[in-house]
């Protein structure tokens, strides 16, 4: 599968195995963090390391779990790469998200 999880600490760690983020996998994403969330889990770290390159359809996924943790969880990203970091920037989602260097910068502080 494409996507992996792992714990630190309190926080689940969303690992996507994809260079690409982009329409041919944005949906069966949503629907795996979607399945994270309802299990409970609802303090997500979405590893960005492996993507790059995004489409609006995975920033739409992204989107789509911060919207179902907001209010009772936290939703966070890291490691994204430039490209993917120039995106966020392009379409002032970094002012949305919570976007974090590192794993380790983003599950720090709890």
């Amino acid at each position: 599968m494409a996507f992996e999880t792992r714990e630190e600490g309190t926080y689940t760690v969303v690992l996507v195995d994809e260079s690409r983020l982009d329409a041919s996998i944005a949906e069966s994403f949503k629907v795996f963090l979607f399945d994270q969330i309802d299990s409970g889990k609802n303090k997500i770290v979405v590893d960005l390391s492996q993507i790059r390159f995004m489409d609006s359809s995975g920033l739409g996924a992204l989107v789509a779990g911060l919207k179902k943790t907001s209010g009772s969880g936290l939703f966070s990203l890291a490691s994204a790469q430039p490209a993917v970091k120039d995106l966020f920037d392009l379409t002032s989602m970094d002012k949305l998200f919570s976007l974090h260097d590192s794993v380790a910068d983003a599950v720090q502080g709890d």
